[in-house]
């Protein structure tokens, strides 16, 4: 059975165990929060100027949105500041910062309509991300920077937590997504055409559950959670920030969320940065969820351009 916790005040210890059983948390308005949010709508607003990031699509031909998205996903991802809040957040709401571990935040668009669900602005089939060679300890992070209605935010399908589904996830590997596809996001326009795991069969994705809150708050699930992204029938484009964490403890433990159909190779493990001082995961630990990279395979995104080693 899936659960909501709102405003739980259970420590983090207890919330990771609840969080890998399945359980979702969602908490309302927190000033780090609130100050990740502000900062974004400040990136968001200027890169988008004249117009309201929520409507731009309204006045922008696809291929200029896209350009803009382009400049301003990676600004956001690898700006300072944002590494910043995310720390000033997992502080506030009880997690061990020597301990906990995160990866860079996502600035995530989705246009309403058929404008552009593609490359930059993916709207995401179910999945869990643990097809993505993410770890079954990896919990989410997610937060709206502007109001969301349940027509533009995400969904959960919880008969799907222990239920395996047969996917092709086994053909996706982590190191060649980042040596191959990532770099083309920003081409993937008019469809997507990179591969990534999907259900091989027919999905029911009812019952489902939509979680709402304002900007300020989030909502925290398992990486293991089937989720996806809501068709936006709205007026207005949904954006959102998330990330993504690990704790020490659980990694080293193989503590996490039981695998129902996972079967990708690679491991997003060295992504990961310590809250306190940016330092990534030991490698020993990495090897205990790695599987031999294959040739000319990219361990760690490099975005071009960028060369601080923490990035």
């Amino acid at each position: 059975m899936n659960s909501v916790f709102v405003d739980s005040p259970v420590g983090d210890d207890g919330r990771r165990r609840l969080l890998y059983d399945g359980q979702l948390f969602v908490f309302s308005s927190r000033p780090s929060v609130d100050a990740f949010c502000r900062f974004a709508r400040g990136l968001v607003e200027e890169a988008f100027a004249p117009f309201d990031p929520r409507e731009a699509q309204n006045h922008l031909p696809v291929e200029q949105y896209v350009a803009i998205l382009a400049k301003l996903k990676p600004g956001f991802i690898h700006h300072p500041e944002s590494k910043k809040h995310i720390r000033s957040i997992l502080g506030e709401l009880g997690c061990d910062l020597e301990r906990t571990y995160f990866d860079v935040p996502r600035l995530r668009t989705a246009c309403f309509g058929d404008y552009l669900s593609s490359g930059l602005a993916y709207a995401f089939h179910l999945h869990r991300d643990t097809w993505y060679s993410a770890p079954h300890c990896q919990l989410n992070w997610w937060m709206p920077i502007y109001p969301i209605e349940p027509d533009n935010g995400m969904a959960f399908h919880p008969r799907y937590w222990a239920r395996a589904v047969r996917n092709d996830s086994s053909k996706y590997n982590y190191y060649e997504w980042n040596a191959t596809s990532r770099k083309i996001a920003a081409q993937q326009i008019t469809s997507d055409t990179r591969e990534q795991p999907h259900s091989l069969e027919q999905l029911d994705p009812d019952p489902q559950i939509r979680l709402v809150c304002n900007p300020g708050g989030l909502i925290l699930f398992s990486g293991a959670q089937m989720h996806s992204t809501v068709p936006n029938t709205t007026t207005q484009t949904r954006i959102s920030i998330d990330f993504r964490t690990v704790h020490l403890d659980d990694v080293r433990d193989r503590r996490g969320a039981p695998n129902a159909d996972s079967a990708c190779t690679g491991t997003t493990m060295r992504d990961y940065l310590r809250a306190t001082d940016l330092e990534r995961l030991p490698e020993d630990l990495v090897r205990l969820y790695d599987d031999a990279p294959l040739p000319g395979a990219e361990l760690i995104y490099k975005p071009p351009a960028l060369h601080d080693p923490a990035l």
